[in-house]
């Protein structure tokens, strides 16, 4: 289990379990990878980061507020002052308010764009300085830079008006850094995951009961998906497998997308 042996990996919003966060974060441990899994809630950061530890992976685990640059600039200091530089960073950290519009107010759109889109501006900038630090053949360090985003940023799904515009903007702001980046060999992409049984998703059942069986009936599978599902489409990201993939929006839904 070695497709990520040596890759400094960070893994944002990894403490809920089950999460996409935490998943991911075992998953590149098994494979080998140094992971750094951070959230706003340390405790549970060190729970998962232990719980890999004993599992015989390497974790670190970071108290981390993605809205803040300050946290930001500590947290990629705390990486290069350990490792040296980052190969891998997922941007995971996420949250959603689902209420329809006539319902939304101006905090709820603040708080999801500031946790679901500028956060992803502010570790990719940072990701990107990293990884264009030269090696010692003089090249850049290159890399993977995985923006996790949603199939509401694909298409349209009721209540979902300021998590959609988040969304949405993570995939084509990660377009964009693929195009900048890519001749310093560093690969940025976007995942779209589907209804997944996530901490998360209970508490957007919760927010948005009215629409919640209409929207697992538009799942063509039938069911909704595992934390390892996107789980593994990040490892696959990360690892040298995908080494010809920048810029491509990676959906993980059931066939939701395709209907």
């Amino acid at each position: 289990m070695t497709r990520l042996q040596g890759k400094i990996a960070l893994v944002t919003g990894g403490a809920s379990v089950p999460g996409l966060g935490s998943a991911t974060a075992q998953r590149f441990a098994e494979e080998g990878a140094v992971v750094f899994v951070t959230d706003r809630d340390g405790a549970g950061a060190e729970a998962v980061a232990a719980g890999i530890r004993a599992n015989g992976g390497q974790a670190v685990a970071l108290a981390h507020d993605v809205t803040s640059e300050a946290d930001w600039d500590r947290v990629m200091a705390a990486i290069d002052s350990a490792h040296g530089g980052l190969d891998v960073l997922v941007n995971n950290a996420g949250i959603a308010v689902l209420r329809p519009i006539e319902a939304l107010t101006a905090e709820d759109w603040r708080l999801q764009n500031s946790v679901n889109l500028d956060s992803v501006f502010h570790g990719t900038k940072r990701a990107v300085i990293a990884m264009r630090k030269p090696g010692a053949d003089g090249k850049p360090r290159g890399g993977s830079i995985i923006n996790i985003s949603s199939v509401v940023g694909l298409f349209g799904v009721p209540a979902c008006g300021a998590y959609a515009a988040a969304k949405g903007g993570v995939r084509l702001f990660s377009k964009t850094v693929a195009v900048e980046c890519a001749k310093d060999a560093i690969r940025c992409n976007s995942v779209h995951p589907g209804m997944i049984l996530t901490n998360m998703q209970g508490v957007a059942e919760e927010d948005n009961a009215a629409n919640y069986d209409a929207t697992l009936a538009l799942i063509p599978m039938g069911y909704m998906g595992d934390p390892l599902d996107i789980a593994n489409m990040n490892l696959f990201l990360a690892s040298d497998e995908a080494r010809y993939i920048t810029g491509a929006e990676l959906v993980v839904d059931g066939g939701m997308a395709a209907t």
